[in-house]
């Protein structure tokens, strides 16, 4: 089981919105601070894609929710996630196999 599952299920996440993440759009398991959230996440993940990118729509609504710090934190934590999962990439480690 990958680290983040482990830790979001330790502090209370349910399987049902575990297995939802990637559906975010479609369930109604998140709310709107969450889904902000999620958007920015997104947004800055979508590379080679061709995807725009974090856009002012996107930013401003995360920034409807957050303030300075906890974004700072939330693009922390994306740009963490991102180096890893392309160090991952690179070496073509299983995601969660061994970190």
């Amino acid at each position: 089981m990958f680290a983040g599952v482990e830790s979001a299920k330790k502090a209370g996440e349910t399987d049902e919105r575990l297995h939802n993440v990637v559906a975010w759009r479609e369930t109604p398991f998140f709310t709107d601070e969450e889904r902000a959230a999620l958007a920015l996440t997104e947004a800055a993940t979508r590379i080679q894609d061709g995807a725009p990118g974090v856009t002012d729509e996107i930013w401003d609504a995360a920034a409807d929710h957050f303030d300075e710090k906890q974004l700072s934190a939330i693009i922390l934590e994306i740009a963490m996630t991102n180096f890893f999962n392309r160090i991952n990439r690179t070496i073509r480690e299983q995601a969660g196999k061994t970190w």
